[in-house]
């Protein structure tokens, strides 16, 4: 088991770091389901903790700094990845308290996509995700999270989505595409949860992959995440806008001056997110 009854391994404490930097795309043509997103689980004492440090080290291993994978090096070292998926198959997720519960189906949902990108690898053939056969990938049920059997989609949208009234999750989920949120070079980690939610959503908001504001024209160009799950932003925020005002000073002052910008959408590069030092 990957849990201990009250905090991690000594050797392998969680750290709440502060380097290291991910989003799904909807496998619909039209995008997702609206839905309400409350708070399943409250607040409380977390008896039980998740060791995540196996896949920690995986990530800083193989994650760079603009969040690419070295898919190549990451392959070779595929046996360490299997055995971080063996401990989530065998967690104890019905006694994990909320953050905990969250940090493991984040990690969980990022590790399953590099394990998928894994099987279609082909010795650096693969391009995009979208390439992996339609019954593989996001609507396979075949990743096991703590006894249960669920596909990419249902983790995201049944067991995040509909259980934590939580939109930042649209910057952490990764869909191993360059047009999604970069890839932390870390676990994510209950105690460490809030700042590292808040960290790549920052990072989003400051980079114009994802959003681009003309201050001049009034215009903001957004990643097609706001598109997708505009739903989610506007039940935590009211609207769209105000979500992002909350890390965008400019558009906060042009709100403040009843100036609501137009929104336009950024292109959804669906590339692989290899590393520029994979050069098969």
């Amino acid at each position: 088991m990957a849990f201990t009854s009250t905090i991690l391994l000594v050797g392998d404490a969680a750290i709440c770091p502060g380097s290291g930097l991910g989003a799904v795309p909807p496998s619909f043509s039209v995008g997702p389901r609206a839905m309400q997103m409350p708070e399943a689980y409250a607040l409380a004492r977390e008896d039980f903790t998740f060791n995540h440090m196996p896949l920690d080290k995986l990530l800083r291993k193989h994650v760079d700094r603009e969040g690419r994978v070295d898919y190549a090096a990451l392959e070779r070292d595929s046996g360490r990845l299997n055995a971080y998926l063996e401990t989530v198959s065998g967690a104890r997720f019905d006694q994990l308290g909320r953050d905990e519960k969250l940090a493991l189906l984040l990690n969980a949902y990022n590790a399953f996509t590099l394990r998928l990108i894994l099987d279609y690898w082909n010795g650096g053939k693969l391009k995009s995700i979208r390439d992996i056969p339609a019954a593989k990938g996001w609507d396979d049920r075949r990743w096991k999270v703590g006894g249960y059997t669920w596909s990419l989609n249902e983790i995201e949208h049944k067991q995040i989505r509909s259980k934590f009234k939580e939109p930042r999750i649209h910057f952490a989920l990764v869909c191993a595409a360059i047009g999604c949120p970069k890839l932390r070079a870390e676990a994510y980690q209950a105690n460490c949860l809030e700042a590292q939610l808040e960290g790549q959503t920052r990072y989003i908001h400051e980079h114009d992959r994802w959003l681009q504001f003309d201050a001049a024209q009034n215009v903001i160009h957004l990643t097609k995440l706001y598109e997708w799950y505009g739903g989610d932003f506007e039940q935590d925020a009211g609207s769209v806008l105000a979500f992002v005002a909350r890390y965008v000073p400019g558009v906060r002052r042009v709100m403040k001056l009843g100036r609501k910008p137009r929104i336009m959408w950024l292109d959804y590069d669906w590339n692989l997110n290899r590393a520029k030092i994979d050069n098969q």
